[in-house]
């Protein structure tokens, strides 16, 4: 070999040598032959085979290598490296192959290819470090990141800490893995092992690694170092076209788009090139240059997120060219081949699902969208909207939460505001008055208009559901003056809101009723049956209104007008039902509700009355306990049935707990009816059939507290069938007066329930004969008993002849009175005996009286007397005080003088 510009080729059986020039190869055919002819060594295999590489002819680099294999001279030192460099060569240009290849079976051969070369390397020399360092490229091309890693992690580790190739591999496998600072650190690590020869590939990864940590100035300058490293680098000019086109200014935009040009020119099979032109001619509105660069973009490489962008680049083409099925193909195809980051094809897809009706799928895309950007706010929105829609719970709320962030990133967005009020008006209508507050300030401050008939309809309505009814008015007489001024003023859309003011005139029909203005509602309703006559809810009204009144018969003649206007209407047939119930006509209400769910086998409203019903049977007197205990399955296994469909229906577990009560589980009944008054406060029976249980538990007290806090929860002061639960737990916990005031109450309520008067003449009896026997009773108290066994005797007499056969046995009315005649012909000896005990009583206290002041008069002598001696002796002591001190005068003086004269003689003394 002469030197690096030519290899030298030994003759065969010869001392001669042919010399090649590089600059001056043959044809590589004509090389190959030579080659074969001579059978030098193989390392100058190698070196021709990687020079005609490198001037671009691939076929002759191929066939030499393939033939040096078997045909080459081996038998030299090192000659197992020369083989390794051979094989890894082959495997490396298959790589290279697959790489470029646009087809993935292409590719999986060409890297099934390399695999089987790797494969033979590794039985010559295993740990050689470029083999190495080809296999980690190989498992990188392949997607097999923890291979790779392997495979470069050990060279550095064990072979060669600074070798250039396995630290970009790794700097590639850290930046795949969003460790951007990590693969910065090793690009440079590169840079500065080979500073003069460094290629532009590696700024370009230097570069690529700024701009993901935001550093987009340093980004442009490594990407600028690039391309004066490398003119021709096209990735270099793609990232600074981006750079340039993310800045949104016209000259940036221009100095963009001549950078994708020139990159274009150079390469004009480059995907990424082809994406980015692609984009920025769709902005343009050229949709046909579009379609063709994304179309070529995509058979230009296998590379599925590249392709996934091109497939979504034709995809909003014909979305915006309105050619929905191959728009929905494209995007569902971009969907395909894009990783988990890249979401811009499953919004699109969301939109198209959307247009198909088909909001499941949509709610799918939309949730795949925020899964990677959870603060998406077009995402948001559209998907509340249709979780809003949803009869889940869970949705609902989850469309909740979604409206609730929408409103709070953008507190101006007027829908966000009325979709969340729509959302808001099922559990928190506070909530919702304040979103449709909201709305309507924003129409009026950003749009200048008055807020729609729609808004304030449905503000009147929450007003109604919480008992604000005269705002409720003043907002229902708004929205139909609003609807009414709209359908004059709109030429198109009158019809809308005449249709409009039908519904904000039964609403306001409905408030009346509210506020007891049945005659005012009854005319509304009338007034819209008038115009229209096929309105089903105005006949289904009046209906309800003439039940509550108590006239059936005028309720079931308009339930039945309106089966003339619609036969199976479902709500008519519950209602027709729902008041055969209130005449206790089990078969015809039966039959109704069995009508229902022929049409639905699985209408909840219709299974639960059906149960009801067996219910109700379980509480007629019969002496067949087989009946009892078959109706008993019959109504448990239609609760069931509903809980099946529905498991948060709260009436049928209350019906479950009512089945449960009637077989005297009560304990269980009571752990059931305590669960759904958690799931809901609002409902009364509930709160009456858990009374009834403790009342059968005994716990009279709980059980009268529970009755009262019924009553006040839901109005029913007024309702005598709750009164007469209350009077029942009073007479059972033995508060008969409360038991008796109760029953008064409700007579009051309803004086034509003869069957009341007969529990109030019960009570009566009872305390009157409680009285009587009680042999502490005093006079008043026997002749209070007196007079109200009298007064039950009257009414059980009249009672006996005028009461009401069905809800009580008159000839037990008339055993009563006798009775009564019965304990009124004791009560002589009953009012004797307390007026004796009362004489004693009263002679007891006057003796008691009279020893008293007796006592007090002799208290008052002796005081008197004691007073008397106290003053005696007083002055006795007075008297003497006074002899005492006038015979002591005199001695004190003398004492006085005595006293002086020792002084006087004690002076002289000292003296």
């Amino acid at each position: 070999m002469a030197g690096t510009t030519s290899v030298e080729i030994p003759l065969h059986d010869s001392d001669e040598v042919i010399e090649l020039d590089f600059d001056q190869l043959p044809d590589g055919g004509e090389c190959l032959a030579i080659l074969k002819e001579e059978r030098p060594q193989l390392r100058i295999w190698n070196v021709l085979a990687q020079q005609y590489y490198k001037l671009g002819e691939q076929d002759a680099f191929l066939s030499m290598l393939e033939t040096a294999t078997t045909e080459a001279t081996m038998s030299y030192d090192d000659s197992d490296k020369d083989l390794m460099t051979t094989l890894d060569s082959l495997a490396n240009y298959y790589v290279e192959l697959g790489k470029k290849a646009n087809n993935k079976d292409l590719t999986r051969d060409y890297f099934a290819k390399a695999a089987q070369l790797f494969g033979k390397g590794d039985k010559i020399i295993m740990h050689h470090e470029g083999h190495l360092v080809s296999r980690g490229c190989f498992y990188l091309a392949d997607g097999k990141l923890e291979q790779a890693e392997t495979q470069f992690n050990f060279v550095l580790t064990q072979l060669n800490k600074q070798n250039p190739p396995a630290l970009l591999g790794k700097a590639s496998i850290l930046f795949s893995r969003k460790d951007y600072n990590g693969a910065l650190s090793l690009y440079k690590e590169v840079l500065k092992l080979k500073p003069e020869t460094c290629r532009a590939d590696v700024r370009l990864g230097i570069g690529h690694c700024y701009a993901k940590l935001n550093k987009l100035n340093l980004a442009r300058r490594a990407f600028e170092r690039a391309l004066q490293l490398d003119p021709r680098c096209v990735g270099a000019m793609v990232a600074l076209a981006v750079l340039e086109l993310n800045n949104n200014r016209a000259e940036s935009i221009r100095n963009g788009v001549d950078l994708l040009s020139r990159a274009y020119t150079i390469d004009q099979t480059n995907a990424m090139v082809l994406n980015h032109l692609a984009n920025h001619f769709f902005y343009k509105k050229d949709f046909n240059k579009v379609q063709h660069l994304a179309l070529h973009a995509f058979h230009s490489t296998n590379v599925e997120p590249i392709q996934a962008e091109s497939c979504y680049q034709l995809a909003r083409v014909f979305h915006s060219m309105q050619d929905y099925d191959q728009a929905f193909k494209y995007y569902y195809q971009a969907t395909q081949f894009a990783d988990s980051n890249y979401v811009l094809p499953h919004f699109g897809l969301g939109q198209l699902y959307l247009a198909r009706n088909d909001p499941t799928n949509a709610a799918s895309s939309f949730e795949k969208v925020l899964k990677v950007q959870s603060d998406n706010y077009e995402s948001m929105k559209i998907l509340g909207s249709i979780y809003a829609r949803s009869n889940n719970e869970e949705k609902r709320e989850r469309a909740k939460i979604l409206l609730q962030k929408a409103t709070t990133q953008h507190p101006d967005d007027i829908e966000a505001w009325i979709e969340l009020a729509g959302i808001l008006e099922g559990s928190d209508i506070q909530g919702a008055l304040s979103a449709y507050g909201t709305s309507s300030r924003l129409l009026q401050e950003t749009l200048e208009t008055d807020t729609p008939p729609e808004i304030l309809n449905n503000v009147a309505a929450l007003h109604f559901k919480l008992g604000n009814l005269l705002e409720a008015m003043k907002n229902f007489s708004a929205a139909l003056e609003r609807a009414k001024l709209e359908a004059n003023e709109s030429t198109e859309g009158s019809s809308y809101f005449n249709t409009i003011s039908v519904t904000i005139t039964y609403n306001v029909a409905r408030l009346h009723e509210a506020l007891c203005e049945h005659d005012e509602a009854e005319k509304l309703y009338k007034q819209i049956l008038k115009d229209h006559p096929n309105y089903i809810d105005c006949y289904l009204r009046l209906g309800c209104m003439a039940r509550d009144k108590g006239h059936f018969y005028e309720a079931s003649d308009w339930y039945t007008e309106a089966l003339v206007i619609e036969r199976e209407h479902k709500d008519t047939w519950s209602l027709i039902g729902n008041l055969h119930m209130m005449k206790q006509e089990w078969g015809p209400a039966q039959k109704k509700y069995e009508r229902i769910l022929n049409q639905n086998k699985d209408d909840t409203y219709g299974l639960v009355a059906m149960g009801n019903i067996w219910l109700q049977t379980l509480y007629q007197p019969t002496k067949d306990p087989d009946k009892n205990r078959r109706h008993r399955d019959r109504a448990l296994s239609l609760y069931k049935q509903v809980i099946r469909l529905d498991p948060r229906n709260i009436y049928a577990a209350n019906g479950i707990g009512a089945v449960l009560a009637q077989s005297s589980f009560h304990q269980e009944s009571r752990e059931i009816f305590a669960q759904v008054r958690e799931a809901t406060a609002d409902m009364f029976d509930v709160w009456l059939n858990l009374a009834h249980v403790y009342t059968e538990q005994k716990q009279y007290s709980t059980a009268i507290q529970m009755y009262q806090n019924c009553i006040k929860r839901f109005g029913k002061n007024q309702s005598t069938e709750v009164l007469l639960y209350l009077a029942r737990v009073f007479f059972k916990d033995g508060r008969l007066q409360n038991c008796k005031s109760a029953l008064v109450k409700a007579c009051h309520v309803a004086p034509q329930e003869t069957l009341l008067l007969f529990d109030v003449c019960l009570v009566l009896q009872r305390i009157a004969t409680v009285s009587l026997k009680d042999e502490n009773s005093n006079l008043k108290d026997v002749q209070e008993a007196v007079d109200q066994l009298k007064l039950a005797h009257r009414y059980f007499t009249f009672l006996s002849k005028v009461g009401d056969k069905s809800k009580f046995d008159l000839n037990q009315a008339q055993l009563e009175a006798r009775q009564c005649v019965d304990l009124l012909s004791q009560a002589k000896y009953h009012v004797s005996r307390a007026k004796k005990k009362q004489d004693e009583e009263l002679e007891l206290i006057r003796k008691q009286e009279e020893e008293h002041q007796a006592y007090l008069e002799k208290r008052k002598a002796e005081e008197i007397q004691r007073q008397k001696e106290e003053e005696v002796k007083n002055k006795s002591i007075n008297e003497k005080r006074s002899q005492f001190i006038e015979a002591t005068k005199k001695l004190l003086v003398f004492e006085a003088d005595t006293s002086s004269a020792a002084k006087i003689s004690g002076r002289r003394a000292k003296v």
